[in-house]
Parts: C-alpha cells; structure tokens; sequence
C-alpha cells in the first residue's frame, strides 16, 4: 500500500486543492480521482468532453489537470494547446497526460503541445504520486512564444522515455552561461513573434511581454544599461493598446541588435 508522508503532502496541497480530470473513461476517472483525494485534493472535477472540460476549467480554475490523450471527443494534446494558449486563469496549471498510448510520438507530441508529465496507463498510485510531486515541488521556466506555449520541453520529465541525449541540454552552467542563455533564447522568441504576427497576433503581442520582461530583469541582474533601455522601449510600445507589427518591430529589432553577432548570423540564415 502506498502512503506519503504528511509533510509531503502539505507541501503540494495547494497544487492539489482543486483538480480537473478529462478522461472518457470513467473507471480511470474513478481512480484518478480516489487517488487525489487521498492526496489531499478538496474539490475533483471529471469530464469526458474537450469542450465542456474548458468551461469547467474556466469555473474551477484548476491546481492539477489530467487528461487522457485520445477519447471520443476528446484530443488531448489538442485540449493541452487550447489551454495553454487561452486566457484562463490556469492557463499555467501543471497538465500530467495519464494514456496507454506510451509511444515515442505520443509523448513527444505530449511535450510539444505543453504538457507537463507522461503517466502510462496501467499505473500506481507511486508513479502518480511521483508525477504530481514533480510538477507541484518543481516548477519548470514557462516558455512564451509563438509556436510553443508551456513549461520549458528541455526539462521534459516522462517516465516513460529514456530515449539518447534526454537531458543533453540540462548541464550545469557558469552565471554568466546562463545569463546568455536567458538572453538568447529570449531574442529568439521576440524574432519570432515578429515573424509570424500576422498568424496569432494575440499570442505574438503576449509573447512580447513576456519576453520583454524577461529582458529587464535581465538587464537589471547584470547591471546591462544598454539591454535595460531597449527592454523598457519595448514595453513603451507594448503599454499602447493594442501594437501593431509595425509598431513592434523597431523596437523588437533594437534588442535584436544587442545579440551576438554570431547569433544574428544564425538567427538570419
């Protein structure tokens, strides 16, 4: 019988507080549900229904969601991207997809889509409980851009895949490594947003935000005036209603102009 520890479990009790669970299987729902209890969750919201699960996520505003990959009327990796990209207040609620269909492309697009964790179906309760402790007791960077939309898919950590190079990009780095790969990556993210405004101008202005704010923290943790001006510039323009790409690409290209120029020669070709 498994059991957790009781300072475990006040830990991630306001992760688990309320759950929603999007499964159209309902004796899987059932023990999904037993288990979260058991774990401490007060209030459990099951649903078959990709549509209606968004309305209950949208009332219940959700700690935990879980969901199945495939059902009916259900795509799960559809449903992790609608939530994601959303307005809903847990639009960055950790999501664990609990399938049988544990393949290599089922848990690649799982990451992709902005999932948090793979669980395997059949499953114990322990490799639930290590899931769950996973997303509430480490938090992953979130990732604002254009194209993906989620937790950061380099920390990616489904059980069930232990494919070559899985962690590759999780080395430790120097202060100054990881200030450059903050900066990098959000330079990127801003090229892009601009590049494809046209597209999804909403999450492209959003991840604009993001990325500008990124940017001044950046910029005032290492005492970089020049990134600090342009990051400031950027949310100037972004505080005027409603940006257009015109509007945002002067002062998205003064950051870019900070990059490397090796970077810029990489991020141009």
């Amino acid at each position: 019988m498994f059991t957790a520890d009781a300072k475990t479990l006040n830990r991630i009790e306001p992760a688990v507080r309320r759950v929603l669970i999007v499964d159209p299987n309902a004796a899987s729902a059932r023990l999904l549900q037993d288990i979260m209890k058991s774990l401490g969750a007060r209030e459990v919201v099951t649903e078959a229904d990709e549509s209606r699960a968004l309305d209950h996520a949208r009332e219940l505003e959700p700690g935990m969601i879980f969901t199945e990959r495939t059902g009916p009327r259900l795509d799960g990796e559809q449903f992790a991207r609608r939530v994601r990209r959303s307005n809903l207040a847990c639009r960055r609620a950790p999501i664990i997809m609990v399938t049988s269909e544990a393949t290599a492309s089922s848990i690649k697009g799982a990451r992709d889509s902005g999932i948090h964790e793979f669980l395997r179906k059949p499953f114990t309760a322990g490799d639930l409980f290590k899931r769950v402790e996973n997303v509430a007791l480490k938090p992953r960077d979130w990732i604002e851009a254009v194209g993906y939309v989620g937790p950061d898919r380099r920390r990616f950590n489904s059980g069930e895949y232990a494919g070559p190079q899985k962690r590759s990009a999780d080395k430790p780095k120097t202060a100054g490594e990881a200030a450059a790969a903050v900066k990098d990556q959000a330079l990127r993210i801003l090229a892009a947003s601009l590049a494809q405004f046209d597209s999804d101008p909403m999450q492209a202005v959003r991840a604009s935000k993001q990325q500008a704010a990124t940017l001044k923290a950046l910029a005032v943790k290492t005492g970089d005036t020049r990134l600090a001006v342009a990051a400031a510039g950027l949310e100037g323009c972004l505080a005027q209603g409603a940006p257009t790409k015109a509007m945002l690409a002067e002062p998205i290209n003064a950051l870019l102009a900070l990059a490397p120029p090796e970077a810029q020669l990489a991020r141009a070709g």
